[in-house]
Protein backbone atom coordinates (compact mmCIF):
# COMPACT_ATOMS: atom_id res chain seq x y z
CA UNK A 1 0.00 0.00 0.00
CA UNK A 2 1.48 3.39 -1.25
CA UNK A 3 1.41 6.44 1.44
CA UNK A 4 -1.12 7.83 0.36
CA UNK A 5 -3.82 5.20 0.28
CA UNK A 6 -2.40 4.87 4.16
CA UNK A 7 -3.40 7.85 4.47
CA UNK A 8 -6.59 7.90 2.78
CA UNK A 9 -7.01 4.89 4.56
CA UNK A 10 -6.72 6.89 7.87
CA UNK A 11 -8.91 10.22 6.70
CA UNK A 12 -11.16 10.89 9.64
CA UNK A 13 -14.99 9.68 8.77
CA UNK A 14 -17.73 11.77 10.29
CA UNK A 15 -20.92 10.72 8.77
CA UNK A 16 -24.90 10.33 9.58
CA UNK A 17 -26.02 7.19 9.77
CA UNK A 18 -29.89 7.50 10.94
CA UNK A 19 -32.19 10.72 11.90
CA UNK A 20 -35.44 9.63 14.02
CA UNK A 21 -37.35 11.05 16.61
CA UNK A 22 -37.09 8.56 19.52
CA UNK A 23 -39.80 9.70 21.88
CA UNK A 24 -42.42 12.83 21.41
CA UNK A 25 -44.59 13.90 23.73
CA UNK A 26 -47.50 16.55 23.81
CA UNK A 27 -49.45 17.34 26.96
CA UNK A 28 -52.57 20.07 27.52
CA UNK A 29 -53.29 19.57 30.73
CA UNK A 30 -55.84 22.40 30.91
CA UNK A 31 -57.83 21.74 27.49
CA UNK A 32 -60.00 22.91 26.61
CA UNK A 33 -60.68 26.04 28.75
CA UNK A 34 -56.62 26.92 28.12
CA UNK A 35 -57.67 28.08 24.69
CA UNK A 36 -60.74 30.82 26.12
CA UNK A 37 -57.67 32.90 27.98
CA UNK A 38 -56.23 36.34 26.52
CA UNK A 39 -52.97 36.95 26.45
CA UNK A 40 -49.67 34.72 26.07
CA UNK A 41 -48.07 32.24 28.04
CA UNK A 42 -44.58 32.69 29.36
CA UNK A 43 -42.21 30.26 26.98
CA UNK A 44 -39.66 28.17 28.62
CA UNK A 45 -37.19 25.74 26.70
CA UNK A 46 -35.10 23.33 28.30
CA UNK A 47 -32.01 21.22 26.25
CA UNK A 48 -30.12 18.33 27.22
CA UNK A 49 -27.95 16.01 25.14
CA UNK A 50 -26.41 12.62 25.95
CA UNK A 51 -24.36 10.55 23.64
CA UNK A 52 -23.97 6.91 23.90
CA UNK A 53 -21.48 4.56 22.27
CA UNK A 54 -23.12 2.20 20.09
CA UNK A 55 -20.69 -0.18 19.06
CA UNK A 56 -16.90 0.69 17.70
CA UNK A 57 -16.96 4.16 16.11
CA UNK A 58 -20.83 4.29 15.78
CA UNK A 59 -22.24 6.51 18.46
CA UNK A 60 -26.24 7.80 19.21
CA UNK A 61 -26.65 11.55 20.33
CA UNK A 62 -30.08 11.95 21.96
CA UNK A 63 -30.94 15.49 21.93
CA UNK A 64 -33.90 16.12 24.46
CA UNK A 65 -35.87 19.85 24.08
CA UNK A 66 -38.63 20.27 26.72
CA UNK A 67 -40.92 23.24 26.00
CA UNK A 68 -43.62 24.19 28.44
CA UNK A 69 -46.07 27.44 28.01
CA UNK A 70 -47.55 28.26 31.13
CA UNK A 71 -49.13 31.65 33.03
CA UNK A 72 -48.78 32.28 36.91
CA UNK A 73 -51.27 29.45 37.40
CA UNK A 74 -52.38 27.54 34.40
CA UNK A 75 -49.88 25.35 32.19
CA UNK A 76 -50.82 25.80 28.42
CA UNK A 77 -48.98 22.71 26.68
CA UNK A 78 -45.84 20.70 27.51
CA UNK A 79 -43.67 19.07 24.92
CA UNK A 80 -41.11 16.82 25.10
CA UNK A 81 -39.15 15.78 21.45
CA UNK A 82 -36.19 12.99 21.87
CA UNK A 83 -34.52 13.77 18.49
CA UNK A 84 -32.07 11.30 18.02
CA UNK A 85 -28.82 10.43 14.98
CA UNK A 86 -26.68 7.96 15.18
CA UNK A 87 -23.20 9.09 14.04
CA UNK A 88 -19.76 7.36 12.51
CA UNK A 89 -16.87 8.94 13.93
CA UNK A 90 -13.90 7.18 12.97
CA UNK A 91 -9.97 7.58 13.24
CA UNK A 92 -11.00 11.33 14.85
CA UNK A 93 -7.89 12.12 16.93
CA UNK A 94 -8.75 11.15 20.87
CA UNK A 95 -8.88 14.68 21.91
CA UNK A 96 -11.71 15.72 18.83
CA UNK A 97 -13.96 13.32 19.81
CA UNK A 98 -15.96 14.64 22.48
CA UNK A 99 -15.86 17.74 21.84
CA UNK A 100 -17.65 16.66 17.97
CA UNK A 101 -20.11 14.39 19.93
CA UNK A 102 -20.64 17.63 21.63
CA UNK A 103 -20.77 19.96 19.19
CA UNK A 104 -21.40 19.03 16.13
CA UNK A 105 -24.15 16.12 16.71
CA UNK A 106 -26.64 18.34 18.41
CA UNK A 107 -26.04 20.84 15.68
CA UNK A 108 -27.66 18.72 13.36
CA UNK A 109 -30.33 17.34 15.18
CA UNK A 110 -31.32 20.54 16.55
CA UNK A 111 -33.18 21.70 13.22
CA UNK A 112 -35.30 18.57 13.24
CA UNK A 113 -36.00 18.80 16.64
CA UNK A 114 -37.41 22.49 16.76
CA UNK A 115 -39.45 21.16 13.58
CA UNK A 116 -41.21 18.57 15.45
CA UNK A 117 -41.88 21.02 18.33
CA UNK A 118 -43.37 23.55 15.94
CA UNK A 119 -45.10 20.77 14.39
CA UNK A 120 -46.46 19.64 17.28
CA UNK A 121 -47.52 22.99 18.85
CA UNK A 122 -49.76 23.54 15.52
CA UNK A 123 -51.35 20.20 16.43
CA UNK A 124 -52.21 20.47 19.98
CA UNK A 125 -54.00 23.97 18.87
CA UNK A 126 -51.89 26.30 19.18
CA UNK A 127 -49.71 29.14 16.91
CA UNK A 128 -46.27 27.23 15.97
CA UNK A 129 -42.96 28.17 18.39
CA UNK A 130 -40.20 29.04 16.45
CA UNK A 131 -37.28 28.13 18.95
CA UNK A 132 -33.89 29.96 18.57
CA UNK A 133 -30.82 28.51 17.46
CA UNK A 134 -28.82 27.42 20.15
CA UNK A 135 -24.92 27.65 20.75
CA UNK A 136 -23.90 24.05 21.58
CA UNK A 137 -20.49 25.20 21.27
CA UNK A 138 -20.54 27.43 24.23
CA UNK A 139 -23.18 24.95 26.38
CA UNK A 140 -20.17 22.48 26.02
CA UNK A 141 -17.92 24.92 27.08
CA UNK A 142 -19.91 25.86 30.04
CA UNK A 143 -20.24 22.15 30.97
CA UNK A 144 -16.48 21.78 30.71
CA UNK A 145 -15.81 24.77 33.40
CA UNK A 146 -18.34 23.56 35.60
CA UNK A 147 -16.91 20.13 35.93
CA UNK A 148 -13.31 21.88 36.12
CA UNK A 149 -14.66 23.67 38.84
CA UNK A 150 -16.27 21.13 40.61
CA UNK A 151 -12.99 19.33 40.61
CA UNK A 152 -11.03 21.73 42.15
CA UNK A 153 -13.68 22.07 45.14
Amino acid sequence: MSDNEQAQAAAPVFSIEKIYVKDLSIEVPNAPQVFLEQGAPDINMEIGTQIDAVEAGIYQCLLTVTVTAKTADKTYFLIEVRQAGIFRLQDIPQEALEPTLAIACPNILFPYAREAVSDATVRAGFPPIHLQPVNFEALYLQQKQAQATAQVN
